[in-house]
């Protein structure tokens, strides 16, 4: 997997050398899909952080949102539904919330099928930042896969999914 002389080299290719360097018997070709994975997992967290952060919320409350958002009207689900999807603990969601909800993004109210269930809705102005957010972020990812055209994207996208899967077993 090393890298062909007609491409730019990464930092991942100067770890995979250096091992190469002291480690020889080692098959680092792992390490250059993960490492690279990694890496870019890391830059583009940092950049929808820093993406969000201009509608005033993190890239976890727009996970929140997000998830709110993508279930359709009425925009409504239990914290445990939500935790659920986020993988997030309860005690973790319940900060999200309560920010989401201080700043108007959402309400809880009473589960009308449980007197002792939660029910997370977005409002109005919660709706409108989500869909912004999600655009301005999509935007981002869609400037950083232009680097690769249509066939080589949806090549790379099936690749990862078929690693990702075979990594959930």
């Amino acid at each position: 997997m090393n890298a062909r002389p007609e491409q730019r080299e990464d930092p991942v290719d100067a770890i995979v050398e250096q091992w190469a360097r002291v480690r020889p018997d080692l098959d680092t070709a792992a390490m250059e899909v993960f490492g690279r994975i990694s890496r870019l997992a890391r830059a583009m967290g940092d950049r929808m952080e820093r993406a969000y952060a201009a509608y005033g919320i993190s890239r976890g409350e727009f996970d929140v949102l997000a998830t709110l958002r993508r279930s359709g009207e009425p925009y409504t689900l239990s914290p445990r539904e939500l935790s659920a999807t986020l993988m997030l603990t309860t005690g973790g969601m319940t900060g999200r919330l309560d920010k989401l909800e201080r700043a108007g993004l959402l309400r809880r109210s009473p589960d009308p099928h449980d007197r002792r269930g939660l029910r997370v809705t977005l409002t109005e102005e919660g709706l409108r930042l989500a869909d912004e957010a999600v655009g301005a972020g999509l935007a981002l990812q869609t400037e950083a896969l232009s680097a690769l055209d249509e066939e080589r994207a949806g090549q790379l996208a099936g690749l990862l999914r078929d690693l990702m899967l075979a990594t959930e077993r």
